[in-house]
């Protein structure tokens, strides 16, 4: 028995909360998973895990072990990466998930650069707005818009998206231009609805100018889950919709979308690296979110913050 292997098919064991999910992310047959994870039993003679036929739930002895394994598996991961070498180039398979929209018109056409520069690292990349269970997916990172609100996550602010209030020109020769949001809120408007991972409801959106602020909410006849079937049916004209200013650019230089609301301001969407706080942030890991930060900082830089009262 590989004592190393036996470790890290244990952990990602308990890390899934299956022996099949495990043996996809580890690459190797659940039988190969099992037998492993029977083997570090046999030798430690200690059950470390409890099977059912719908569910694997780490023991009391197996917990305590875990916590022992992923200290010990970050700390020969950071034996290899001192090395001047691995440093130098980060190297390994990194799972990141990222929003749709993002990938497409940020992300994707950077990739050339980040290969050139790390081209060790195998970068899988889930695309998607969902939400994504870290831990359960073996997923290293997210790179998500809003505020993170799980609180076993840490989370790195790296840029703020710029929003702005848009409808297609067909959508505005139908119902007419309205002049001030509140006027979105009439029976003849329409706005197209994002719905919220977590919740499935479509949040409200702010808006202020010389100190009168307001929230909208609107009426939706679509509702939809992913930033390009959004931007999508905008340009269709569904309705009006808030977008970041990346996502809008190029379609309003065409014409096919219109700014709304000359004047007014909405929030900033800030956005964030996310991972849980026992994964390792390895070379590749921080390799990636430096490479995040750079993009951020030409495509969504940090706002200004206003600085603290002195107490």
């Amino acid at each position: 028995m590989d004592r190393f292997d036996a470790m890290q098919a244990f952990a990602r064991v308990v890390e899934a909360g299956s022996f099949t999910k495990a043996a996809q992310t580890l690459h190797m047959s659940k039988t190969t998973v099992t037998q492993l994870v029977q083997q570090l039993e046999a030798r430690l003679r200690v059950k470390l895990l409890n099977r059912t036929t719908r569910q694997v739930k780490v023991t009391a002895d197996g917990a305590a072990y875990y916590e022992r394994v992923v200290r010990l598996l970050a700390d020969m991961e950071d034996a290899d990466t001192s090395l001047s070498s691995a440093v130098a180039s980060p190297r390994g398979r990194l799972r990141v998930d990222v929003p749709s929209p993002l990938a497409r018109l940020i992300l994707m056409p950077a990739l050339p650069a980040f290969h050139a520069r790390y081209p060790e690292i195998e970068l899988h990349m889930g695309v998607s707005d969902r939400m994504v269970d870290l831990i359960g997916d073996n997923v290293d990172c997210v790179l998500r818009g809003g505020e993170i609100t799980d609180p076993s996550l840490i989370a790195r602010h790296v840029g703020d998206l710029q929003i702005g209030v848009y409808a297609a020109p067909s959508y505005l020769e139908r119902v007419g231009t309205p002049l001030h949001p509140g006027e979105l809120e009439a029976s003849h408007h329409r706005t197209v609805g994002y719905l919220r991972a977590r919740s499935g409801t479509v949040a409200p959106m702010g808006l202020q100018r010389d100190g009168e602020r307001i929230e909208v909410q609107g009426r939706h006849v679509v509702a939809v889950d992913d930033g390009n079937a959004y931007l999508a049916a905008g340009v269709a004209g569904m309705g009006v919709l808030w977008l970041p200013q990346y996502m809008a650019k190029v379609h309003a230089a065409r014409g096919e979308l219109v700014p709304l609301f000359d004047g007014w301001h909405v929030d900033a969407m800030p956005m964030y690296v996310a991972f849980p706080p026992n994964r390792h942030v390895s070379a590749k890991l921080r390799a990636f979110i430096d490479w995040v930060v750079e993009l951020m900082a030409v495509h969504a830089p940090l706002a200004s913050r206003p600085a603290k009262p002195q107490s």
